[in-house]
């Protein structure tokens, strides 16, 4: 296992800093579902099920606007897109505390199709600041950042809410956007790199990426999340059920302390492994999870196998994603992963319930698993479509490469090995 990997990456100009902001800029992103559902049961002494309808629109808002805000990155930059959204957030989420329910529910909805496009931006430039060579551990690097935030976000916004209330934290919140908004805007990490930038007039129609391999790979994202999301609503449920829930903290934490070891051994390997296979391991370890019984103890152990692929399954996905789209479209692209996560948290919530309900945790870890399992072998069985091959002017030459062909070139991140699409150039007409 090659740690000089990480020392590499971490070397390159900007990217610590760009890692640490991305990782405590997503804090309070991470801490705003549990937030809002503290806030309709304890403030506007409300059910679960109306908690759960403010989440959902939250949510729903947040896939529909996640790839048109990366795609305004793709076209406007950063630096405008972080000032509209954080100017949203901000005021949403400080009159939030005094909207009455009916109104709380259209504000989330709106509130996520602005959502500050942290996850995806953050992916984005790690994509343009690090090498090809060495985007395995970067986005590795990247992961384990995501469940360092997800670990104290939601944990957070409880401590809050029972030490000063819903109210105070809602404003908490928007203070915590507004550093975040501000610190990216500061940074202002690079979306594309020189290589990328040199070949910027050339755009691809989505019709040229967004292709059946891509779209079965936003499949396997949602099926991912859709495992992960009902597995800790079955550890929820398992621990309840033998009366021990006051240790789902303790084994929720080590469930991402295993993902951590995962994604920190995933990137610093030589070569990196499929999604298709790294999902549907971890969705295949996740079948015979509830099977386990004997205490919370050897819960902990259960989850540790599929735990352990956590992190190197989502980051191999990102990896994917990135390879499959030009550098102009990376920031869409990353919004639609981003949407597929989001689908696939949404689904399970609902359709989890209703199995712990009817069939407990057994069957729900038994039926997402194979879910799982098979939106894997799916994504083998599409053609691989081969990632594209964009052009750069010939004045770009240097930077495009050796490859030319009557004074075009093949952009860095075409694999021509892949297949032989990624050996024909587009047309030049071919633009949006």
């Amino acid at each position: 296992m090659a740690f000089d990997r990480y020392r590499q990456v971490l070397a390159l100009p900007g990217v610590r800093a760009l890692l640490l902001v991305g990782m405590i800029a997503r804090i309070p992103l991470t801490g705003t579902g549990m937030t809002l559902t503290l806030h309709v049961v304890n403030d506007q002494k409300l059910g679960f099920f109306q908690a759960g309808l403010v989440g959902t629109a939250s949510m729903a808002g947040a896939a529909i606007g996640s790839p048109l805000v990366g795609r305004f990155v793709d076209r406007r930059g950063l630096r405008p897109v972080m000032v509209v959204t954080t100017l949203v957030q901000l005021c949403l989420w400080c009159v939030a505390p005094s909207m009455p329910y009916a109104v709380l529910l259209p504000g989330a909805l709106i509130g996520g199709l602005f959502s500050q496009p942290v996850f995806g931006t953050i992916r984005q430039c790690v994509a343009a600041m690090v090498p090809k060579e060495n985007h395995q551990t970067g986005f590795a690097l990247d992961s384990m950042g995501v469940e360092l935030s997800f670990m104290v976000g939601p944990a957070l916004a409880v401590a809050s809410v029972t030490a000063f209330g819903s109210a105070a934290t809602m404003y908490g919140v928007a203070a915590g956007l507004v550093g975040s908004g501000v610190a990216l805007y500061l940074l202002n990490p690079p979306t594309r790199s020189a290589e990328e930038v040199a070949g910027q007039e050339v755009h691809v129609p989505r019709r040229q990426w967004l292709r059946p391999g891509l779209l079965a790979l936003l499949c396997l994202v949602s099926g991912l999340t859709f495992v992960l999301t009902t597995t800790e609503l079955s550890v929820v449920a398992m621990l309840k059920a033998d009366g021990a829930t006051a240790w789902t903290g303790l084994v929720l934490a080590l469930w991402c302390a295993y993902s951590l070891v995962g994604g920190f051994v995933y990137g610093g390997l030589s070569r990196g492994l499929s999604p298709g296979l790294l999902a549907g391991g971890l969705a295949l370890l996740t079948v015979p999870v509830g099977l386990v019984g004997g205490g919370w103890g050897w819960l902990c152990l259960a989850l540790a196998p599929a735990g352990l692929l956590c992190a190197p399954a989502l980051s191999s996905t990102v990896d994917a994603v990135n390879r499959r789209v030009p550098a102009a479209a990376r920031g869409e692209a990353m919004g639609l992963h981003g949407t597929s996560l989001t689908i696939g948290g949404a689904l399970a919530g609902p359709l989890a319930g209703g199995l712990l309900d009817a069939h407990g945790p057994v069957w729900a870890f038994a039926v997402s698993g194979a879910v799982g399992v098979a939106l894997a072998l799916l994504t083998t069985l599409v053609r691989r479509d081969a990632p594209v091959a964009v052009l750069v002017p010939a004045g770009s030459r240097d930077a495009a490469g050796p490859d030319h062909a009557n004074g075009l070139g093949v952009a860095a991140g075409a694999d021509i090995a892949a297949g032989p699409d990624a050996a024909t150039p587009l047309p030049t007409a071919a633009r949006e």
